[in-house]
């Protein structure tokens, strides 16, 4: 079948790195336009557009995919099917209409829950035990298409936004090819979606990633995982910031000094939270890079009894 592949960042890769071995045909690759980055502000492709640069692949990269000669430059394709991961646009009732069977999403959470931008990172955040991929037959609502598969994966205790981003990815990228598979062999239906089930997960912002002392130790355990590499949990010691990049939880008695420093060795800084105590095992001083606490006690001095606040002092 012929395929339009809608996609930007590295979630995209395997999905569509399969689709371009497989025997179906990858028309056209639409990813979003380059952006400036790093400290020289130089204009770096995406993932997909770098994917597509080296295996020859026709590339759009629209500022709006829903301006009227990206619509036409789409519809003259006559593709089957639009595939969609990550493209980080909204595709309206125009662009829907146009492949000739419809437009198939590919969304990192088992829908209707944690409909939204980030739903790895919020399934972490809120505890969960078991996250999912889903392909999903697109239509105007955000992630509110019928479901076509799903695929469920278990969050481990070690699990962090980054490594359950990499599972879901490729489990994703089976899911899309069995997806089209299936509606190859006439046996694949949708199911529509139980709105009452239905949660939200919203973009992030930098500052979510505050941490609250006064909150139990697994609450800020899995705020440091799901923040995971971007945009990370943060907090103030002595009016600097530091990320708090992995942590482990230990059992104890309620400490009840939220955020103070009660302990401190190469294995890592103990402090305490509402119940039990964080061990920060790994941090990220302020304009420095992310280090293993020993590394980070070898060039700077803590005391115990300092505390972690939630802003700085200055």
């Amino acid at each position: 079948m012929n395929i339009v592949f809608m996609g930007t960042p590295e979630f995209s890769i395997p999905t569509l790195t399969k689709l371009y071995r497989s025997h179906h045909n990858v028309q056209l690759v639409v990813t979003q336009p380059d952006r400036s980055k790093g400290r020289g502000r130089e204009s770096t492709p995406s993932p997909v557009k770098q994917f597509a640069l080296e295996n020859n692949i026709p590339i759009l990269q629209p500022k709006k995919c829903t301006d009227l000669e990206v619509v036409k430059t789409l519809g003259m394709l006559n593709a089957d099917f639009f595939i969609v991961v990550a493209f980080g646009q909204i595709l309206d009732k125009a662009l829907l209409a146009l492949p000739l069977h419809f437009c198939i999403n590919l969304h990192s959470s088992l829908l209707p829950k944690y409909r939204g931008a980030a739903p790895i990172n919020w399934s972490i955040i809120n505890g969960e035990t078991e996250a999912g991929i889903t392909t999903m037959k697109m239509d105007v609502g955000l992630d509110t298409g019928d479901i076509l598969l799903a695929h469920k994966v278990p969050i481990n205790d070690d699990d962090d936004a980054q490594s359950l981003h990499d599972t879901l990815a490729q489990k994703g990228s089976d899911l899309v090819l069995e997806t089209l598979n299936q509606f190859d062999f006439g046996s694949l239906e949708g199911t529509s979606q139980n709105i009452e089930l239905a949660s939200y997960a919203p973009k992030l912002k930098k500052e979510d990633g505050l941490i609250q002392w006064d909150q139990p130790a697994v609450k800020i355990h899995n705020l440091v995982r799901g923040l995971a590499p971007w945009p990370g949990a943060f907090s103030f010691l002595e009016s600097k910031r530091f990320k708090i990049c992995k942590t482990e939880i230990k059992s104890c008695d309620s400490s009840n000094q939220p955020g103070v420093i009660l302990r401190i060795s190469g294995c890592g800084i103990e402090v305490g939270t509402q119940s039990k105590k964080i061990i920060i095992t790994e941090l990220q001083p302020e304009g420095k890079k992310r280090m293993d606490v020993k590394s980070f006690l070898a060039g700077h001095k803590l005391s115990i009894g300092s505390k972690f606040e939630k802003q700085s002092s200055l």
